[in-house]
């Protein structure tokens, strides 16, 4: 076992970090991809330090196959779009870079700063301060791929071996700074199947109320990663326990509450959807949304009578419009929720076509009251 030091204001040496050599960790290279290792050794030839971070080596150590893997580095962005051409710089503010490799890409970025004691400003900085920018201690684990070392700040090893979610930055400022961390929090914890410790469960109840300015295209963003992760049941499940859901989804909250059955078939519906997208990653997400909206259609109207009796193009407008709502503040792509729409109201007989667009001056009234 090794160390990472760093100097104090008097210059004298400071253990910062335990450094795990190749025979003291679990993770193999076999595991890694190959182009993500490449990168790392690319930017070390030209003399900078590289890992990767987060969530990929969070999932090696368990045994899992990442689906990402997010590198860190001290080189600039400008730095790293002069040594990889196949790039591009993203971001205006947070500006990190994105590297190519056929449909590959993976995500770079520049240690950050924790300038003020802040965790989300957009200097950069050191490898010891990035890692106190990081959320949790099971995603604040850095490794070498050329050297074979994990290095570990924070005590994440000890957390990944005890089960249990821990953050890294102090709990009176992590969900203050960055609400969605509370909703990543229960993601994390549902995924590994890890323990939230009740001061961190209590303060994500506390702090739930800070995600309500949270924008639409974020609380989405976030949304859609439950939907597709395979473990939506778990992870909505531990967000109801928590007082998250109702600011993801308002409506649902709601009717779950009022209604055992409503409660038990929208449940349902969650761990079908995960059994379907653990069997095929790439189902649209259209298809998703017809798990997360059924019951609600279903409580909308007699539609048995409604097959017979209705004019189509008008119920689907009235159909599309009461969804919409009931979706909010979750904005999906619009194609894909007429998808969802119509193929519910083809499983009860009625057949949609083409689905029409609502007339201009109803959007303009939904707009309106989706803004007020």
């Amino acid at each position: 076992m090794l160390f990472r030091y760093t100097n104090d204001k008097n210059g004298n040496p400071v253990k910062k970090a335990v450094i795990y050599t190749e025979n003291e960790h679990p993770i193999s290279n076999a595991s890694i991809d190959s182009d993500a290792i490449a990168v790392i050794e690319k930017l070390k030839d030209h003399g900078f330090e590289a890992f990767i971070v987060g969530g990929a080596v969070r999932d090696l150590l368990l045994g899992n196959v990442p689906k990402d893997f997010d590198l860190v580095t001290d080189a600039t962005p400008q730095r790293l779009k002069k040594i990889f051409r196949n790039s591009r710089i993203i971001g205006k503010r947070f500006r990190i870079v994105h590297i190519f490799f056929g449909t590959k890409i993976f995500e770079v970025s520049t240690f950050r700063s924790i300038c003020d004691g802040c965790s989300i400003g957009n200097d950069f900085g050191t490898m010891d301060e990035d890692v106190m920018r990081r959320d949790f201690t099971i995603n604040a684990l850095y490794y070498d791929p050329v050297k074979n070392q994990l290095i570990d700040y924070v005590d994440g090893i000890k957390d990944i071996e005890k089960k249990r979610i821990r953050p890294v930055i102090q709990l009176d400022k992590i969900f203050v700074e960055d609400p969605v961390r509370m909703i990543r929090a229960v993601k994390y914890a549902a995924l590994t199947n890890f323990s939230l410790p009740h001061s961190l469960k209590r303060q994500i109840k506390k702090s739930s109320h800070l995600l309500s300015p949270i924008s639409p295209s974020r609380l989405t963003e976030e949304f859609f990663k439950i939907l597709n992760s395979g473990h939506a049941h778990a992870i909505i499940s531990l967000a109801l326990e928590t007082s998250l859901y109702m600011y993801l989804q308002p409506q649902a909250t709601a009717l779950l509450s009022e209604s055992k059955d409503f409660e038990q078939s929208y449940m349902t519906h969650l761990q079908a959807l995960d059994k379907l997208v653990s069997q095929n990653q790439n189902i649209r997400q259209g298809e998703k949304l017809i798990f997360l909206v059924q019951d609600f259609v279903d409580g909308l109207t007699d539609w048995d009578k409604e097959a017979e009796e209705a004019n189509i193009a008008e119920l689907y407008g009235k159909t599309w419009t009461r969804v919409r709502h009931f979706v909010l503040p979750i904005n999906p792509q619009r194609i894909e929720l007429e998808f969802a729409i119509k193929k519910i109201l083809q499983s009860y007989g009625i057949r949609v076509k083409k689905p029409k667009r609502i007339k201009k001056e109803k959007q303009v009234r939904i707009k309106k009251t989706e803004n007020s």
